[in-house]
């Protein structure tokens, strides 16, 4: 056997746990507050769109209703307004717990309201990155960060809520460090 093959034998010595980082040590960013605002507006269309549609149906001429269905209108407009605030509740309060950090080998996202959750995607397994934006983002100046495992069909995970020149600005780091092996 030569050298160089004793060299590159495999090796998988028992690490101390208390001399690996810990993912509390991660300094997490803060995506855009405008996103929060983004989805209340979001939400209150949506409310307005639908309550909208029942008021047209309640007084169109074109045909009409049982007298049964017509007296439910006010309970689907207050369906419709309930469901519409416990969606922005929820909004308000989850949106601004969303963050984002960027080490040399990987990235991580931390979100949820009552269940918190963090992703790391180590950067060496990104198959591509995508920034999306919608309408209301495009008006807003944000995107989304969306970030692609290999192996995967859906993307790993997204981070919402980025003002464009960031979103694009990471995308250009994982795509240009992608392909760099690990150190």
């Amino acid at each position: 056997m030569t050298s160089s093959a004793q060299d590159t034998v495999f090796t998988n010595d028992q690490l101390n746990i208390d001399d690996i980082p810990t993912l509390q040590s991660l300094t997490l960013q803060p995506i855009s507050r405008k996103y929060r605002a983004l989805n209340m507006l979001a939400i209150a269309m949506i409310a307005l769109v639908l309550i909208g549609i029942a008021t047209a149906l309640k007084y169109q001429t074109f045909f009409s209703f049982p007298e049964g269905l017509l007296k439910a209108y006010p309970y689907v407009v207050s369906g419709i307004m309930g469901l519409g605030s416990v969606w922005a509740l929820y909004h308000f309060f989850a949106d601004v717990r969303i963050f984002y950090a960027v080490r040399e080998q990987d990235i991580s996202k931390q979100s949820g309201l009552i269940f918190r959750k963090l992703s790391c995607q180590p950067i060496l397994r990104v198959q591509h990155v995508e920034v999306n934006r919608g309408p209301l983002e495009r008006a807003a100046g944000l995107a989304s960060l969306q970030v692609f495992s290999a192996g995967g069909e859906m993307h790993t995970f997204d981070i919402p809520g980025l003002g464009i020149e960031r979103a694009e600005q990471l995308r250009e780091f994982i795509l240009a460090h992608k392909d760099i092996g690990a150190r």
